[in-house]
């Protein structure tokens, strides 16, 4: 076959193939309009119906449902007729696959068990608990989970961090490096390392409060892990922190507006690096407050931002003197004197 022929062929199937499309999506356009009116047809999976969105005529009945065969009325009775458990979570060692039997001793209709019955429903909920974990690295990351779950709470981490905690835990414990440190120190490691990628960081004085471990051996396991594990850990921003400490103050909204101001002229100076971010927060707070005149005391901001009087003192000099705000400073204090 000569190279002019193979070229028309080829041309010829090409239309075909264009044509075939056009045709697909016309009727697909058409199988979406209504006949009467024009409209939009939609799918109303509650009455396994197809009707149109403007005029409501029924196009076409009897569709698969794909719901449940019962009718529930209000979320109570939903969760109550629902056989289906809850989706699966890596907060759990066996990611909430397995059965659990319940603590109530009572039967499927609400009755008391009897003694006989409870000692045997007791018995096979120590037995269901051994064979939920079936070696000791499951053993090992259920004890884990257990502890993230413990110190989320008391930190008010919200779901996100705890699942990403539990996935940088199941991470180091993949990749075995838990040999030579504890299991609380590494758990404490994920939830601070969740925190910070999450947006949503605490101070590592606050995670240290909920800990089991020491701080030192947190510092050391959160740098080891990070390390090993490859972490984008970004530096903490100050903002993320001030929001929370303006929460516990009843201030106005031109104070708050102030004290991110302030915040981010001095990162476009230049003069937040290599400083904690927690104490920057504070101090631009109880600058804001002073520009602004509102009363708010070095001592009532430190104690919420749980850092000293003098880093507040050292760090708002600073702040006002790259705004150009040295002038509600004390009289006894000059903006050169302000020390880094």
């Amino acid at each position: 076959m000569s190279t002019s022929n193979k070229t028309t062929e080829q041309s010829v199937v090409a239309t075909i193939e264009r044509e075939s499309e056009r045709e697909r999506a016309d009727t697909k356009e058409h199988e979406n309009i209504c006949p009467e009116c024009g409209g939009t047809l939609i799918a109303d999976e509650e009455h396994a119906e197809t009707v149109c969105a403007d005029c409501g005529l029924v196009v076409e009945t009897g569709g698969i449902d794909r719901g449940p065969e019962w009718r529930a009325f209000d979320a109570s009775e939903r969760d109550s007729k629902s056989r289906v458990g809850a989706p699966t979570t890596k907060m759990m060692h066996d990611k909430g696959l397995s059965s659990n039997i319940g603590w109530q001793d009572r039967d499927a209709y609400g009755r008391t068990l009897s003694s006989r019955q409870r000692e045997k429903m007791q018995r096979l909920r120590t037995w269901d608990e051994r064979f939920r974990t079936r070696n000791s690295k499951e053993r090992n990351l259920k004890q884990a989970l257990g502890e993230i779950d413990r110190m989320a709470s008391a930190l008010g981490l919200p779901k996100n961090v705890r699942e990403m905690a539990s996935v940088i835990y199941r991470r180091a414990l993949n990749e075995d490096l838990l040999p030579g440190r504890s299991i609380e120190g590494v758990a404490t490691a994920s939830v601070y390392a969740a925190a910070r990628q999450a947006g949503v960081p605490r101070t590592m004085d606050e995670v240290a409060t909920v800990s089991r471990i020491d701080e030192m051996e947190f510092k050391r396991t959160y740098r080891y892990i990070v390390r090993e594990l490859s972490l984008e850990v970004r530096p903490a921003d100050p903002e993320q922190y001030l929001n929370r400490f303006e929460s516990e103050f009843d201030l106005d909204s031109v104070t708050k507006h102030r004290a991110h101001d302030l915040l981010k002229t001095a990162k476009d100076a230049g003069i937040t690096s290599g400083k904690s971010p927690v104490g920057l927060a504070a101090a631009a707070l109880y600058a804001a407050a002073l520009i602004e005149g509102e009363q708010l005391t070095q001592d009532a901001v430190a104690e919420v931002a749980d850092v000293s009087t003098v880093t507040i003192r050292n760090r708002y000099h600073d702040l006002l003197t790259a705004a150009d705000e040295t002038d509600v400073l004390p009289t006894s204090v000059t903006a050169g004197s302000a020390s880094a």
